[in-house]
């Protein structure tokens, strides 16, 4: 049995558009749903950065069943860990106990606009391991001083916690990462199935915890439409988290991605109207052993087509093949 959710991207609509969505979402019968969290999006032809924490606040109101996530915030630059842990807890008592807290090491592309540089991965997992131990620390609900060797907190406290705490989630993509996560994370998230991924967060300590995986699809009458609006706009997807989270500019994404063309993102992504293209793409996941997939639907003003066509068609269709 696998649930599927539906992702919130910042990075292809406005923030009344996405709340708007995630409402249909949840009318549709998705299990769940997940926010990206960016200051810029991949390429320009998104064309939308909303502050993804306000966004998640308004759906926390406009929806009463679906469970809401960060898919992923980095609580290490633009955010302090401390106020990541505030900003979680406020969403966990605003969404009623709907939330869970995705984190992630970060890319260069949202990260740099604060000044800070971008270090080494290895360093960048030293500052994200210290950024979730002080969030850990304050869920706890007592005075936090922490003097690190790359954060300090003085006296901080969560004046409002929730009874519940809001699961951790972490993102993986490698050895270190998976390390990370076995040890810290309630949760694994990833956005490709490999198997190998999850089988080392479970040598970390992840075995039996729930994980998390993502799926980009385009969905639309027409194939051909849907094959150019997935190489227009995600055809960044393919250059795998090593180079994503390096580069530093939509531009970059533009010049990095020149020479790969509409058949070779259609080859990776499900495109057009036929529902087993779809479901055959979530299979992957299933026989990894991912136990939630995410559905990203490519295409901002695509949206509220795709989400009917998920509630007569996909979600049906998924539910018969998967459980």
């Amino acid at each position: 049995m696998i649930h599927i959710g539906y992702t919130m991207m910042t990075e292809q609509a406005g923030p009344r558009e996405l709340v708007d969505h995630v409402v249909q979402a949840e009318d549709a019968g998705f299990d769940f749903s997940v926010a990206s969290d960016h200051y810029f999006p991949w390429l320009r032809s998104q064309g939308h950065a909303p502050y993804a924490w306000s966004v998640l606040g308004a759906a926390a109101q406009a929806t009463s069943r679906i469970p809401l996530m960060t898919y992923v915030t980095c609580p290490t630059f633009r955010y302090h860990p401390a106020v990541v842990a505030q900003k979680a807890a406020t969403m966990q008592l605003l969404s009623e106990g709907r939330f869970r807290l995705g984190l992630g090491s970060g890319e260069n592309l949202n990260e740099h606009v604060v000044g800070g540089g971008w270090p080494p991965v290895n360093v960048r997992h030293e500052m994200f391991e210290e950024a979730v131990g002080i969030i850990r620390a304050l869920f706890e609900g007592n005075h936090v001083t922490h003097h690190g060797t790359h954060f300090d907190v003085d006296s901080a406290r969560l004046w409002d916690l929730p009874d519940d705490l809001p699961p951790i989630g972490i993102a993986v993509s490698g050895e270190q990462s998976c390390s990370l996560a076995g040890r810290l994370a309630d949760f694994v998230i990833a956005t490709e199935p490999k198997p190998d991924l999850l089988t080392s967060f479970d040598r970390h300590g992840g075995e039996g915890k729930p994980r998390v995986g993502q799926l980009p699809v385009c969905y639309d009458t027409d194939r051909d439409t849907a094959v150019r609006r997935a190489h227009d706009q995600f055809r960044w997807f393919g250059g795998g988290w090593k180079v994503n989270a390096e580069l530093p500019h939509p531009d970059s994404f533009d010049s990095a991605t020149q020479f790969v063309r509409p058949e070779d993102v259609a080859g990776a992504i499900p495109c057009g109207g036929d529902v087993n293209d779809f479901v055959e793409a979530v299979r992957p996941f299933v026989d990894a052993g991912f136990t939630e997939v995410a559905l990203v639907q490519i295409g901002g003003e695509n949206q509220p087509e795709f989400l009917d066509w998920s509630a007569k068609t996909l979600l049906p269709a998924l539910s018969e093949a998967f459980g």
